[in-house]
């Protein structure tokens, strides 16, 4: 059995347990009087009618339940007491009524609300607060009860997904998420507020106002939702094929390769072409053609239906399908399957195109645990779907660096390119020029030397070249300066990663080599720039790099500075293998050095 099922078991069932012997403490028989059985009656069935009547609000999904506030309220004016019994009131109405519901997660909801209650009507009571009076007096132990509820709830539900999943903190909770959570807690304060001025001044009548109340909230609100909704998909579909566009595809993209990075969930995408569009609209017309774009947007929105998959058009003839929690390899099957499908489904005109039937080339990519943004997993689909192109089209090709690889005549134009803006640096900085042509060279020694494609070959090599671009941007005083610099220039030298990947980024081709712009001064232990990634979160080759980079920093001669010799530049990175290194290519890159460099060095000195 799963390990992290078991132990999140363990907590499911010691918060029943502790919120049970809770509830146990404060429920006393007989109840007084018949009046306050009315009173519990009533109150419980006001949850039950806040539960049924939601309050939506945008986006959609989001929604507010009012049965906090009348928990509260009740808190506030009869204490604990009363306020348990309408709570297990209502739990065992809504267990009958909502049996689907496993009988665990009823009672998971109830403990919690049991333990909510008690810990807000301490820390009211300790704080001055007043039981039976509403007044302004009261609203210090107001609000603390209602942060100790709010700190409760988040609590036990954040322990509960942590222990589950193994996340941490960090991955729970976010700014956005307290926040958006905080505001509903303020809103329930007050609602909870107005519901004991009311219970306080008229009880009954007050009550059933109140529940009126939330319940026309929740009408208006639910057509406003409608209408949210309406706008929404009239701004997030494409006009023509009546799917997702392309900028909402990439707004949800960027949400679920986080959640997948978070979750640690595999996530793919399918990048697809309509083979020969352009023949078929000219042969049978651009209306015949936009016919047939919708025809086959449809076919694709069928066949991703009930498996949670977005299916949009992503420009032009090229659709896209997201995938999440999904392998390549399943993702592959579902593609290819969807293919064969398509092509014996006949559509007027087809007959006068290559294949005589409706084709696509597909491309498909799944989340790798270095990627930091969906761009590279859109760069990766892409360069699939162009592959499958390649071999003639009306295929699915899964993205693999050993056979999607530069020639080497693109290569050497890359190289070229590169290479003359590198060259700007003569002008400007020649220590950064001279610097950039020596990692280039150790890079392309390193290279032979791992275990790579020639994609990551090819790769390493031009990041190698073109790594320090973004001092460019950095003033030549600052970059020339002798003596330390100050903390404002040292932030100034440490945006050249974000500048070198904004000026490379300009050319499309140069896609594969930004990660290791942007993140060659990353460290292994997680103590690097510009975003503190740790170990195996820093892309293979920008580990490579970080290592060949600062070999050559720490051996590089400048007036007025010390210089390490190559034997003391191995003994740092040795000593600092494992924090800011990669132990594994620090070694390699040392056997580099000790086999080829330093008998070279020697035998100078000896001459």
């Amino acid at each position: 059995m799963n390990r992290d099922y078991v132990f999140g078991r363990i907590y499911i069932w010691s918060i029943i347990l502790i919120g049970t012997v809770a509830f146990c403490f404060y429920f006393k028989i007989p109840i007084a009087s018949l009046e306050e059985w009315v009173l519990i009656y009533l109150l419980a069935g006001s949850v039950l009618l806040s539960n049924y009547f939601l309050v939506y609000l945008p986006p959609e999904g989001n929604s507010i339940s009012m049965d906090s506030s009348i928990y509260l309220a009740c808190l506030f004016l009869y204490g604990p007491y009363i306020t348990m019994i309408v709570l297990s009131l209502f739990t065992i109405i809504y267990a009958v009524y909502n049996r689907k519901t496993q009988l665990w997660k009823h009672l998971f909801n109830f403990s919690m609300y049991c333990l909510m209650l008690l810990g807000a009507y301490y820390s009211f009571v300790a704080s001055g607060g007043k039981i039976g009076l509403v007044n302004i007096q009261n609203i210090f132990p107001y609000l603390l009860a209602l942060f100790v509820y709010f700190c409760l709830n988040i609590s036990f539900l954040s322990l509960h997904f942590i222990i589950s999943s193994r996340s941490t903190f960090k991955g729970v909770l976010n700014v956005g998420l307290l926040k958006e959570v905080a505001i509903t807690y303020c809103i329930t304060l007050l609602l909870s507020l107005v519901l004991a001025i009311l219970l306080d001044s008229e009880k009954y009548f007050g009550l059933f106002l109140f529940t009126i109340l939330i319940t026309l909230l929740s009408f208006v609100f639910g057509k406003f939702i409608q209408l949210y909704r309406l706008v929404s998909e009239r701004a997030n579909c494409d006009y023509l094929t009546g799917l997702y566009n392309h900028g909402f595809f990439k707004e949800t993209l960027k949400e679920k390769f986080s959640d997948a990075k978070l979750l640690q969930q595999p996530l793919s995408l399918a990048l697809l072409d309509l083979d020969d569009f352009k023949k078929y609209n000219d042969c049978n017309g651009h209306l015949q053609g936009d016919k047939l774009l919708k025809f086959f947007g449809d076919l694709l929105q069928k066949g991703a239906e009930g498996k949670g998959y977005v299916v949009a058009r992503y420009g032009g003839e090229e659709f896209a399908v997201l995938m999440p929690n999904t392998k390549q390899e399943e993702a592959f099957l579902f593609m290819n399957r969807l293919r064969k499908e398509i092509n014996d489904t006949y559509f007027a005109g087809v007959e006068y195109i290559p294949y005589r039937c409706i084709s696509f080339s597909c491309g498909i990519a799944e989340m790798e645990k270095g990627m930091q943004d969906c761009g590279e997993l859109i760069h990766k689909a892409d360069q699939a779907m162009y592959y499958a192109k390649a071999q003639g089209k009306n295929n699915v090709q899964i993205f693999d660096e050993h056979n999607i690889s530069l020639s080497a005549l693109e290569f050497k134009e890359d190289l070229d390119a590169l290479e003359q803006q590198v060259k700007i640096f003569l002008s400007k900085d020649v220590y950064t020029y001279r610097h950039s042509k020596r990692v280039f060279t150790y890079a392309l020694e390193m290279s032979d030397r791992l275990d790579l494609t020639d994609h990551e070959k090819q790769t390493l090599i031009l990041g190698a070249l073109i790594h320090d671009i973004g001092k460019l941007e950095v003033p030549r005083d600052i970059l020339n300066k002798k003596g330390k610099l100050e903390p404002h220039e040292w932030e100034i030298i440490k945006k050249h990663v974000i500048w070198g990947k904004e000026i490379l980024a300009t050319e499309k081709r140069f896609e594969d080599v930004l990660p290791l712009v942007e993140l060659h001064h990353e460290r292994y232990d997680g103590k690097g720039y510009p975003y503190g990634l740790k170990g195996e979160d820093i892309p293979k080759l920008a580990r490579m790099l970080c290592v060949i980079d600062s070999f050559d920093a720490m051996t590089t001669e400048r007036p007025y500075q010390r210089t390490k010799t190559f034997e003391e530049a191995i003994i740092e990175l040795r000593r600092c293998s494992g924090t800011q290194f990669d132990p594994f290519y620090a070694e390699k890159f040392i056997e580099l050095i000790e086999t080829k460099y330093l008998p070279r060095i020697k035998e100078q000195m000896s001459g």
